[in-house]
């Protein structure tokens, strides 16, 4: 250029630093032979960016002047950081604020949980505009505050498809999935982040049969898919066992070019997983160029998950001369498979490598598991023993791991202790009652099978029954312990009777190769 303006020097600078470029930046702006606003603004930014808070410090207090822009971008970056405190000092020192001043303002404190001191400022704001209206009610939804959020919603003077999207998404973390559904149908222009919001709720709501039909509706209007959108169907898909529908989403995955997503991958491995297709889950995962840790985890506890313990313990092996750490999930999957196979001892040298050599403190989740591995060898005293040890107190689920052993092993004393722990711990665990009474059933103590009946009746507690579902001709079937509604009882009690027929004839085979 034979003659560059501050605009053409400002554009340089900016351009290298949003390219990754921040220290080609600082050399063009120290050569600049004359700077404004805009160019001590943008390296602030540029500083911001690159994670050099100290930096854009330093620029903003040597700067010459100041305007609305460089304060904000200054709080932006406190905020960014979660340096509230500095964020609001400088918020309170400024001359001059506008709008993205205070909504930035209440956006920080929002996060930080402090909704009542994040209201205060949305109160004093003197202009409010749509983005302001829909950070306010944002911040009530993810501290919690859905009556708040739900009257805001409806003192806002002109509602978007934000807003109504955020407000869709409060009534979905609520359980409240008609009203959801509702205000789904009232937005004008259903965008992506729409459709994602309610295809989400209905999932986290155990709905995904409807998750899946709004899901195909979204293919149907013309809306492509994102990246969040696939995680969350894929995730119905393995809720209801859904593999066929789950195949269907691979494919459309691969066209769309995110089988490179590490996340969309581990979900697809979780999918085939709970869908049966272990095969499938472990070469998606053999194809994967960097797997992460959720990556490895995921195929760990799908191996263990199908009986394939061995090979989720080599692949364990394998994940340890890798350049990733494995983490608490990853022992906890160990762990599960360690006490298929039982490995005792490997079990508890893993509880004193994970601590020495990998940092990763063990959590309840871990106690139980050995717990259930040692009480799986027999080693109830053992169990008891490491239970006492524990560096915080035991939770129903450890006890619950030993009180199922002592129903195997019929160990009466340690049983009545474990049961009366979880009582205290859970008194509406059916669970637990179920297991004492059977113990006492097995040795013959009907007295005491009466009590806990009794106990059970008197404190409100009912067996929780027990349900499978598997998808049969493109329809999810589902099957209730007790239940005698379902349209095909007649042909499924024929075939239990004819599979308790072949056992028997199997048994007698065997029986008689002994003789």
């Amino acid at each position: 250029m034979p003659n560059r303006d501050v605009v053409s020097w400002n554009a340089i600078v900016a351009a290298y630093w949003q390219n990754g470029n921040l220290e080609e930046s600082k050399r063009i702006f120290n050569s600049m032979p004359v700077r404004n606003i805009v160019s001590w603004n943008s390296m602030i930014a540029g500083c911001v960016e690159h994670d050099r808070i100290e930096e854009a410090c330093e620029y903003f207090l040597r700067m010459p002047e100041r305007n609305v822009a460089s304060w904000n971008v200054m709080i932006s970056g406190f905020l960014k950081y979660e340096r509230l405190e500095e964020a609001s000092k400088l918020f309170n020192e400024m001359p001059v604020k506008n709008v993205i001043s205070y909504t930035s303002m209440v956006d920080g404190y929002a996060n930080k949980g402090e909704i009542e001191r994040a209201r205060s400022i949305f109160d004093k704001m003197p202009n409010k505009n749509e983005v302001s209206w829909v950070v306010m009610i944002n911040g009530y939804v993810e501290n919690g505050i859905f009556e708040e959020a739900r009257r805001l919603f409806y003192q806002m003077p002109r509602k978007n498809t934000v807003a109504m999207t955020t407000m869709l998404t409060a009534y979905a973390k609520e359980g409240k999935m008609d009203f959801a559904r509702s205000l789904f149908e009232e937005i004008q222009f259903k965008d992506r982040i729409s459709w994602n919001a309610i295809i989400g709720g209905y999932t986290h709501n155990g709905q995904c049969e409807e998750a899946l039909k709004l899901y195909n509706k979204m293919l149907e209007a013309g809306k492509r898919p994102d990246h969040s959108t696939l995680v969350v169907v894929l995730t119905a898909c393995s809720n209801i066992v859904s593999l066929q529908q789950g195949r269907q989403i691979h494919v459309l995955i691969v066209k769309s070019g995110f089988q490179s997503e590490v996340s969309v991958c581990n979900t697809l491995i979780t999918m085939y997983t709970k869908c049966g297709s272990i095969d499938d889950s472990e070469l998606l995962f053999r194809e994967m160029v960097n797997p992460d840790v959720v990556s490895w985890n995921s195929i760990i506890a799908g191996l263990g998950q199908h009986g394939h313990y061995v090979r989720a313990l080599e692949f364990f092996e394998v994940m340890k001369t890798s350049e990733l750490q494995p983490d608490e999930i990853t022992f906890l999957n160990v762990f599960s498979a360690c006490g298929h196979v039982g490995r005792v001892e490997q079990s508890l040298d893993l509880l004193e490598s994970m601590v020495r050599i990998y940092g990763v403190e063990p959590k309840a989740e871990h106690y139980s598991c050995l717990v259930d591995i040692l009480s799986r060898a027999g080693r109830l005293d053992d169990a008891y023993k490491l239970i006492t040890k524990m560096p915080f107190a035991p939770d129903g689920a450890v006890w619950g791991a030993l009180l199922g052993a002592c129903r195997v092993h019929l160990n009466l004393e340690l049983g009545e202790l474990a049961a009366t722990k979880i009582f205290e711990l859970e008194p509406q665990n059916s669970a637990a009652y179920v297991m004492l009474s059977n113990i006492y059933a097995t040795m013959g103590m009907w007295k005491e099978v009466n009590r806990i009946r009794w106990l059970m009746k008197e404190n409100g507690v009912k067996k929780q029954p027990g349900y499978s579902w598997m998808e049969i001709d493109k329809k999810v079937q589902l099957f209730l312990g007790g239940d005698v509604s379902h349209p095909e009882i007649g042909r499924i009690r024929l075939e239990l009777k004819r599979i308790c027929l072949l056992m028997k004839m199997v048994d007698r085979d065997e029986d008689l190769e002994l003789l």
